[in-house]
């Protein structure tokens, strides 16, 4: 039965073809930790030939790293024990790692092993690189929180001033009319600021504790809230907004987490307003797929979304030489409608404005 280390398969022939074409790794090992028989998917995943394979121990292919815990594993084997969903690493000729799943029967009486491997490489590459995206988020959002708490914290003291200044302040003696509204408007602009940064504050310590809070949010009230903020800024440059919300005027979200949407992508639309044309601003809602979609889109000065396709809503992505340019904008954008289970895209092109695609979560 056994010539040398090659064993001879004694079987009906209808089986061959199972052994021989398998894609699956097939293999017969013995007590002794050789290779009795390997099919041909064995030797093509590692590199070998069947007669190197079967010349050294299974040991010798196995990762330096594995071997300890391979044998550990192996040792019921020798006493009549099958070994399920066992996975371990090999080194093919060629020095790369690969990973296998076996399944191991023994019998004993035998003392031979029949076992089948799956390759679960590419599993495992998508894992790992899954587990690094996953730290690098984890990371990213931590370094997020803390800019957003100090950048919270260090805001409220001179917003805190203003609004005193406002109280002490007797507009009954000012005479300009022009003048008094001015005043008005920037208290009330002021007193949102500080509201939207108390907001933040409440909703990242509601983040250490909770999930996220969700409430039924009307689109326009949060758009005229963010106009009020930017007044000023938008009466400078000059933008106009063209506002259709006929396909749905409210949407479960988080309050802050639309607001900060909302203020960048309005920001972002006039401080790259194309220089020859007044700033165009467009916002409507539209139903595709039975899924509510918010579609932002400007006349500004846009710029490359294909060649930019994995940039565009990466930490500290710029991409115009804009002294105001500081690559966080789209970044929160992204960030706050995809922790929410929604998605994003981004269609422009240079010269030619851009459209932002927001869809939310059923």
């Amino acid at each position: 039965m056994d010539n040398g280390n090659k064993l001879e398969i004694q079987t009906d022939y209808s089986l061959a073809p199972f052994f021989e074409l398998s894609h699956d790794l097939l293999c017969i090992a013995g007590f002794d930790g050789y290779f009795k028989r390997v099919n041909p998917a064995v030797c093509k995943v590692l590199g070998y030939s069947e007669e190197e394979l079967l010349s050294k121990p299974i040991s010798y292919f196995q990762h330096p790293d594995d071997k300890e815990v391979t044998q550990k594993y192996r040792e019921p084997i020798l006493y009549g024990k099958p070994l399920t969903n066992f996975e371990n690493r090999y080194i093919t000729k060629r020095g790369d790692i690969v990973w296998f799943a076996w399944t191991s029967i023994p019998v004993k009486d035998e003392e031979l092993i029949y076992a089948i491997a799956k390759n679960i490489t590419h599993k495992k590459k998508q894992e790992e690189e899954r587990n690094q995206l996953l730290s690098e988020l984890s990371k990213t959002n931590s370094r997020l929180k803390q800019l957003n708490y100090t950048t919270s914290h260090d805001l409220r003291a001179p917003i805190s001033n203003l609004l005193a200044i406002f109280s002490l302040m007797d507009v009954s003696h000012i005479n300009n009319e022009e003048t008094r509204e001015f005043i008005e408007l920037l208290k009330k602009s002021t007193e949102n600021l500080k509201t939207t940064l108390d907001n933040y504050v409440d909703d990242l310590k509601l983040q250490d504790t909770q999930s996220i809070n969700l409430v039924d949010i009307k689109l326009m009230d949060v758009i005229d809230s963010i106009r009020l903020t930017l007044d000023s800024l938008i009466k400078d440059s000059n933008t106009t907004f063209q506002i259709d919300l006929s396909a749905f005027e409210s949407v479960k979200f988080n309050p802050g987490y639309l607001e900060s949407i909302f203020l960048n992508l309005i920001t972002n639309s006039i401080k790259y307003a194309h220089p020859e044309r007044d700033p165009v601003i467009t916002i409507k809602t539209e139903i595709s797929d039975a899924k509510k979609q918010l579609i932002f889109s400007d006349n500004g000065i846009g710029f490359d979304s294909e060649k930019q396709k994995d940039n565009v809503f990466g930490l500290n992505q710029t991409f115009h030489e804009h002294r105001d340019s500081k690559g966080i904008g789209l970044y929160l954008v992204y960030n706050h409608i995809i922790s929410l289970g929604g998605k994003i895209t981004v269609n422009s092109k240079v010269n030619e404005g851009a459209v932002f695609t927001l869809t939310f979560k059923d």
